[in-house]
């Protein structure tokens, strides 16, 4: 995590024009505040490009910002930091307003209660992780404290690396300190700069199921910048899709990452996240049986053992599901879902097309071939049965 007032102080060397702007207070009355949710209204105009967005974010769970280098992510991150000052703006968590360019207000950096997580973890060389977690700690007044020493340690997974200094640590462990740093700061928001960006496969996977545990176990909305559809499916609710400085869609996870009109869903990458209740465990064969919302659809997973009755969200990627005009008979494939065809569009690759279902009230992705969509004689309204292997599934 860096030092966010000294990257303020920079930025306002560059632009001593914001100064003023700063000094104002929080407007007394303004039509627009509630009482919930992230309202973020930023106009930033730069050479050659402009990040104008006007969005309604959900203040729990993860945000994911989503979109290719140049979309204007991490402009959009740095406006929620408060170290881009938009031309015309306004930023407020709830009833707190943190910027109001129509009321020349912009509350500093400094005194916003966030969390800023950058692709490189940047801790004090010096110091110990224990010293790096508790430089956290004391920038917040013990009576603000939100998170505790040990519960930021032991979410990240970190207890034993307190006495190892950051040069014996891989790049994973530096990030999950980093993060531990940053939730000891108690923030009310927490930005993730695309954190995974500098590591190898390897550490992604090791470092991923942490952040997940930053969803189920923390109250404190996290915005999560990414470009990569896998991060993005496993760990968001809420999904905002950024292209050449617009908002081109936002919405839940579960819906948005199934809209045939947008590019996201029609790529090689393409997924959709199912939420579900777990139903059952064969520990022979370390498979869950996973109940879809509100049906008694189910599908079975390779897992460890998890409670009944628990949640979990199961990532599905278009390629691994096949379709069939019949119910197949006996084979390898664990998962056969009663599917209708809702839509059919182009994928990105000419050869390919992407096919939308609805498993009872879930939306679900095929890719296949052209050959096979006409083979098959898709349209909408068909029923088919989509087949999906146990062990493709993540979760």
């Amino acid at each position: 995590m860096h030092d966010l007032s000294a990257l303020h102080q920079r930025e306002n060397e560059r632009n001593p024009e914001r100064d003023a702007s700063r000094m104002g207070t929080t407007p007394a009355s303004e039509a627009e505040t509630t009482s919930s949710g992230i309202h973020a209204r930023f106009l930033v105009e730069h050479a050659g490009f402009t990040l104008d967005v006007d969005l309604v974010l959900p203040d729990r769970g993860v945000t994911a910002i989503f979109g290719q280098s140049g979309s204007g992510k991490t402009t959009l991150l740095r406006c929620l930091a408060g170290l881009v000052t938009p031309a015309r703006g306004r930023l407020a968590l709830g009833a707190d307003v943190w910027l109001d360019t129509a009321n020349a207000f912009c509350l500093p950096t400094h005194r916003r209660p966030l969390g800023y997580v950058f692709q490189e973890a940047s801790l004090f060389a010096h110091l110990s992780v224990e010293k790096n977690l508790r430089y956290g700690l004391k920038r917040v007044a013990r009576a603000e404290q939100r998170v505790v020493f040990e519960q930021a340690a032991q979410l990240l997974g970190i207890e034993h690396l307190l006495q190892r200094m950051p040069s014996g640590l891989s790049g994973g462990e530096r990030q999950r300190v980093a993060i531990a740093r940053a939730l000891l700061t108690s923030p009310r928001l927490l930005l993730l700069d695309e954190p995974l960006a500098s590591l190898d496969q390897h550490r992604k996977q090791e470092i991923l199921p942490y952040l997940a545990r930053l969803h189920d176990e923390l109250d404190i909305p996290v915005i999560y910048v990414s470009h990569a559809p896998e991060e993005v499916a496993r760990l968001a609710d809420h999904l905002v899709l950024l292209d050449d400085g617009r908002a081109v869609a936002s919405g839940s996870i579960v819906d948005t990452l199934a809209r045939l009109d947008l590019a996201v869903a029609r790529g090689d990458d393409a997924s959709v996240v199912i939420p579900g209740i777990v139903a059952g465990y064969e520990s022979a064969y370390e498979l869950l049986t996973v109940e879809l919302p509100g049906t008694a659809v189910t599908m079975r997973v390779v897992h460890a053992p998890m409670r009944l009755g628990e949640a979990i969200r199961v990532v599905v990627k278009a390629r691994d599901v096949s379709l069939s005009l019949q119910v197949p008979e006996l084979g390898s494939i664990l998962n056969v879902l009663p599917a209708t065809v809702v839509d059919i569009a182009r994928a990105h690759a000419s050869s390919h097309v992407m096919v939308r279902l609805d498993v009872a009230g879930t939306p679900l992705l095929s890719r296949i071939t052209r050959f096979s969509s006409d083979r098959l004689g898709l349209a909408a309204g068909m029923q088919v049965w989509a087949q999906v292997k146990a062990v493709s599934l993540l979760t």
